[in-house]
């Protein structure tokens, strides 16, 4: 199974980043998970000749040729990062490759709550109709997260480990589910190309 991991965060010392790598080497065995850096993306503007960025497009090409996407989010001010955010703004500008794509959310916290207020808001961006995805019903929280790892960059809790490991079998599964509910992907595919939010009316 062939995966990308975006990290949701510019910061260069991310646990968020840490537990994608993390993932990465403790499931190398049930997949190929390659981890996709945003932080060098332009700020989104609506480019006045609709060209996408090659950037942008690299990674629309990497998420389209992959079987399901791995988002790892901090939390700032209750939401999500405005480097992921610009992200998303991109990725379903003219491109739709999100659309029914499989998404497991993880997420990293210096206090208890592991970002899940940020996780809840990335769940709604990613239901917008441009975007579209197939968001899997668990998402993982790490909290504490500068405790949670040894000097080799392991998840220290074994408790911690087999809850990683049974919400990612089950992402694994729900990959392969999705894969087969193909029948209104074209037609949503024409929702999202005939969207404008600025004619509503």
């Amino acid at each position: 199974m062939k995966l990308i991991g975006i990290v949701g965060t510019n910061s260069s010392k991310s646990t968020n980043r840490q537990l994608l790598q993390y993932i990465e080497r403790h499931f190398q065995d049930k997949a190929e998970i390659e981890l996709v850096e945003i932080s060098a993306l332009p700020v989104f503007n609506k480019p006045a000749n609709k060209e996408v960025p090659e950037s942008v497009l690299e990674i629309a090409r990497k998420i389209e040729e992959a079987e399901g996407v791995i988002i790892g989010t901090p939390e700032y001010d209750h939401s999500i990062p405005a480097v992921l955010m610009n992200a998303l703004a991109w990725l379903s500008y003219g491109i739709y490759p999100l659309l029914n794509k499989p998404v497991m959310i993880t997420g990293a916290s210096y206090g208890t709550l592991g970002s899940s207020r940020a996780q809840l808001q990335l769940r709604q961006i990613l239901n917008a109709p441009e975007l579209k995805a197939n968001v899997l019903p668990d998402e993982f929280l790490l909290s504490h997260s500068l405790e949670a790892f040894d000097y080799d960059g392991n998840l220290r809790d074994a408790r911690i480990i087999q809850k990683l490991e049974a919400i990612f079998d089950d992402f694994r599964v729900f990959v392969k589910v999705t894969s087969k509910l193909s029948n209104a992907q074209e037609l949503l595919r024409q929702e999202a190309e005939n969207f404008d939010w600025e004619n509503l009316s």
